[in-house]
C-alpha cells in the first residue's frame, strides 16, 4: 500500500500555501561559492554533522522550514544517510506546527530508504493527524506501518488506532480498520481492543452493545474480560442509573470470573450509589472492601464525602471525613471542596473558613473553586467587607482568581445597594483586566445615576467603555438625561467620542 495515499487536502491551508516547501525529492544542492581571492585565508573544513547533532539541531528549530531545510542539508554530506530516529525528529517537528503537506512528502521519500523503521512513528503521526482531525489520514497511517516498517503493525498499534477513531466518532473508518486486522494482520484483536469497543459503547449509552462485544470476549481465549472490562461496563450502567444489574456485574466479575476488584473498581460503585442518591449502599461498598482486604483510598472517601453532602447528611460526611484521617489519609483540594461547598450553602461559613485555614497548615492549595465557594458563602450571609478582603489580598499571596471570583461580589453588592463600595470593587476588576457581566454593569450604572452619584457613573462608564462595554439603551438614557440635567455636557461629549471610538 502506498503511503502517497494518504489525503492531502485537509491540510491547513494558512500553514502551508505560503512557505516554499523545499522537499526531500526535489532537493538541489545549493551553488558553490566563488574560490577565494589570493590574500583570503582558505576556507576551513566543515565540521561532520553526526545524527544526534542533526537531531538536536532540528529540534530546536521552531521555524518548520528551517527544520526540513537542515533535514535536507545535513544528507548531502558524504556518508550519512538518515535513520529512524532523524525522521521520527523531523516528522514530530512538523506535525507538532500541523505542516502536514510536508509530513507526507517525507513519508513518500521513507519508502524509497532502505533503513531500519520502527512503528512508533506511525503511533505517533495518528494521534497529530487526529488532533488536526485529519481521520482518513490516522486510518492511512496505520496501513503505511506494513510497507514502510516491513512488519505488521502489533496489538498496540491496532488498539490506539482504534481509539483514535471511535474518539473521534469515525465509526466507519473503525469498521474499516477492524475488518482489515481480521483479515489481514497475524496478531488477533486481543483484550485491549475489545475494551475499547466497550468504553464506546458504554460512553454512548449503548449498554446492550456493549454487553454483546463482552460476550464475544469470553468466546475468546486471547481476549477473556478482565479488571477493565468489567469497570468499564459497571461504570457505564452506574451512569445511566442501572445500579441493580452494575451490582450484578460486580458479582459476576468476583464470584465467577475469579476477578480481584481494585480501588478504582470499587469507586465506581460508590460513584455510582452516591449519583443515584443512596450514599448508604456506597458506605456499605467501603465497609465491603475493608472485610475483603482491599483499604480504601482518597478518592474513595472523598467520592463517600461528596455523596454525602450532596445528599444533605453533614454528619454522616464529617464522620467519613474523620475516619479518612484515622487511616492516615490527607484529604486533597476535592474533598476539602465538598465539605467547604456544603458548609457555605448551609450558613455555616464560619467553619467553611476554618477548613479553608487548615488546608494552608496542611499546606493542600486551595483552587479558584474553592476560592469562590467561600466567597459565595460570604457574601450570602452578608459578610462583604471579608469578602472585598479576600479578593483584595489573594492575589498577592499566589492565589489565582477568576472572573467568577469578581463577579459573585460585585453582583451581591449591587443587589444591596452597596454603591461605595461596588465602585470600589469595579475599579479593582478592570484594573486587573477582568469585565463585570454585561447585565451587572447596566444595573450598576444605572443604580449610580439613580442615587445621584452622576460623576461616579461617568467615570465608571468611561473605564468599561475601554474594556469593550457597550452601555444598555436603559442605563444610556439615565446617564444622558441625568448629566444634561446638571448641565454637564462636556461629558456627553466626551462619552460619545469614547463610544464612537470604541466601536469604529
Amino acid at each position: 500500500m502506498r503511503i502517497s495515499g494518504i489525503q492531502r487536502g485537509k491540510h491547513n491551508p494558512s500553514s502551508s500555501s505560503s512557505l516554499p516547501w523545499i522537499s526531500p525529492l526535489n532537493f538541489t544542492k545549493p551553488k558553490p561559492e566563488p574560490p577565494p581571492q589570493p590574500t583570503a585565508e582558505p576556507p576551513r573544513k566543515r565540521s561532520y554533522i553526526s545524527h544526534d547533532s542533526a537531531i538536536d539541531m532540528i529540534k530546536r528549530q521552531k521555524n518548520p522550514q528551517e527544520a526540513l531545510q537542515i533535514f535536507n542539508t545535513v544528507s548531502q554530506q558524504k556518508g550519512f544517510n538518515h535513520n529512524n530516529a532523524t525522521y521520527a525528529t523531523i516528522l514530530q517537528s512538523l506535525a507538532r506546527r500541523d505542516q502536514f503537506h510536508a509530513v507526507n512528502r517525507v513519508l513518500h521519500q521513507m519508502t524509497y530508504e532502505t533503513c531500519k523503521f520502527h512503528e512508533g512513528i506511525f503511533v505517533n503521526l495518528m494521534k497529530h493527524f487526529s488532533r488536526a482531525s485529519l481521520h482518513e489520514n490516522v486510518l492511512q497511517a496505520f496501513f503505511s506501518i506494513q510497507p514502510i516498517v516491513r512488519e505488521k503493525p502489533s496489538p498496540k498499534a491496532l488498539a490506539t488506532c482504534l481509539d483514535l477513531l471511535l474518539h473521534s466518532d469515525r465509526l466507519d473508518l473503525a469498521r474499516n480498520l477492524l475488518l482489515h486486522a481480521k483479515r489481514t494482520l497475524t496478531h488477533k484483536p486481543n483484550v485491549c481492543v475489545f475494551n475499547i469497543l466497550v468504553k464506546y459503547h458504554c460512553k454512548k449509552g449503548d449498554l446492550e452493545s456493549a454487553f454483546h462485544v463482552v460476550k464475544e470476549m469470553r468466546n475468546s481465549v486471547l481476549s477473556y474480560p478482565n479488571l477493565v472490562t468489567y469497570s468499564t461496563l459497571m461504570d457505564g450502567l452506574c451512569k445511566i442509573g442501572r445500579l441493580k444489574e452494575a451490582f450484578q456485574v460486580f458479582e459476576e466479575m468476583v464470584s465467577r470470573d475469579r476477578v480481584v476488584p481494585d480501588p478504582l473498581t470499587y469507586n465506581t460503585l460508590i460513584n455510582g450509589f452516591c449519583r443515584g442518591g443512596d450514599p448508604e449502599r456506597a458506605r456499605n461498598v467501603i465497609q465491603f472492601m475493608k472485610s475483603n482486604g482491599c483499604r480504601p483510598n482518597l478518592f474513595n472517601y472523598s467520592a463517600l464525602v461528596n455523596g454525602f453532602c450532596k445528599a444533605g447528611k453533614l454528619q454522616d460526611a464529617k464522620g467519613v471525613w474523620d475516619e479518612m484521617k484515622e487511616c492516615g489519609l490527607k484529604p486533597d483540594t476535592v474533598t476539602y471542596t465538598s465539605l467547604i461547598d456544603f458548609l457555605c450553602r448551609n450558613g455555616e461559613t464560619g467553619e467553611a473558613m476554618d477548613l479553608l485555614e487548615e488546608m494552608k497548615e496542611n499546606e493542600c492549595r486551595a483552587d479558584t473553586v474553592t476560592i469562590n465557594v467561600i466567597l459565595g458563602g460570604l457574601c450570602r450571609e452578608g459578610r462583604l467587607e471579608e469578602a472585598l478582603d479576600m479578593l483584595e489580598k489573594l492575589p498577592h499571596q499566589g492565589v489565582y482568581l477568576n472572573k467568577a471570583s469578581y463577579r459573585i461580589v460585585l453582583n451581591s453588592l449591587t443587589q444591596k445597594c452597596e454603591l461605595e463600595k461596588a465602585k470600589g470593587l469595579l475599579g479593582l476588576m478592570l484594573g486587573r483586566g477582568f469585565l463585570p457581566h454585561y447585565a451587572t454593569s447596566n444595573e450598576l450604572l444605572v443604580l449610580l445615576c439613580e442615587a445621584g452619584m452622576v460623576d461616579a457613573a461617568a467615570m465608571a462608564l468611561f473605564d468599561l467603555v475601554e474594556m469593550g462595554f457597550q452601555p444598555g439603551l436603559e442605563s444610556w438614557e439615565v446617564l444622558i438625561g441625568l448629566i444634561c440635567r446638571d448641565r454637564k455636557l462636556l461629558y456627553v461629549f466626551e462619552l460619545l467620542d469614547e463610544l464612537v471610538v470604541t466601536n469604529a
